[in-house]
C-alpha cells in the first residue's frame, strides 16, 4: 500500500513537471509590451540569430523578385531554398523554448512557403504564380511583426532592492531596462 502511494505521488509530480514544461514550450517567454504586441524576451545571441534569419528572408525575397524579373527560374529556386526548411538546422535550440507556439508556426510555415516557391519555380516556370506565392509568404512576415517584438532580456548580477537594481555604476528601475534601445520594431 505504501509503495502504491509513492508511485502515485511520483506520477503526480512528474505530471506537474511535464505540464509546466509543456506550457513554457507553448507560451514561450513573452509579456505584453506598451505598443500592444507581445514582447519576446531573448538573449543577445538569440535575438541576433532571429534578426539574421529575418534579414535572410528579406534578402531571399528581393533575390526571388530579381530572378523572376529576369525569368531565371533556376535562380528563383536556388535563392528561395536558402530560406527553406533546410535552414532550420541553423536556428539555436534555445529559441524553441522561448518563442510562442503561434510564432513558431509562422516561422515553419514561412520556411515551407519558400520551399514551395523553389519547387514551383522549376516545375511551373510561371512568374505570376511565383509573385503570388511570394506575396502570400510576406503575409506571414506582416502577421509576425504585427504580433511580436523582440526584447533583449536584462539580467543584472546585482540583487534588486526596493524595485531598483543597484550597483556602483547603475541604478535602473526594474522592468524599465528592456524599454531601452535593446529591441527591434
Amino acid at each position: 500500500m505504501k509503495s502504491c502511494k509513492i508511485s502515485w505521488s511520483l506520477v503526480v509530480i512528474l505530471s506537474v513537471i511535464v505540464a509546466v514544461f509543456s506550457y513554457k514550450f507553448t507560451v514561450g517567454e513573452v509579456k505584453p509590451s506598451e505598443d500592444g504586441r507581445l514582447a519576446v524576451e531573448l538573449t543577445k545571441d538569440e535575438r541576433n540569430a532571429l534578426l539574421l534569419e529575418m534579414r535572410t528572408w528579406l534578402q531571399s525575397t528581393q533575390a526571388v523578385l530579381n530572378a523572376v524579373s529576369d525569368r531565371n527560374f533556376e535562380e528563383v529556386s536556388r535563392v528561395a531554398r536558402i530560406s527553406g526548411m533546410s535552414a532550420e538546422a541553423d536556428t539555436p535550440a534555445s529559441l524553441f523554448r522561448k518563442l510562442p507556439a503561434a510564432m513558431k508556426a509562422l516561422g515553419f510555415d514561412t520556411r515551407k512557403k519558400f520551399d514551395e516557391i523553389a519547387d514551383d519555380a522549376i516545375k511551373l516556370r510561371d512568374p505570376e504564380h511565383t509573385i503570388k506565392q511570394l506575396s502570400n509568404t510576406m503575409n506571414n512576415c506582416i502577421a509576425c511583426h504585427s504580433a511580436y517584438r523582440f526584447t533583449e532580456a536584462f539580467h543584472s548580477p546585482f540583487p534588486a532592492k526596493n524595485g531598483f537594481v543597484a550597483s556602483a555604476h547603475i541604478r535602473v528601475k526594474t522592468g524599465l531596462q528592456t524599454n531601452l534601445s535593446n529591441r527591434i520594431e
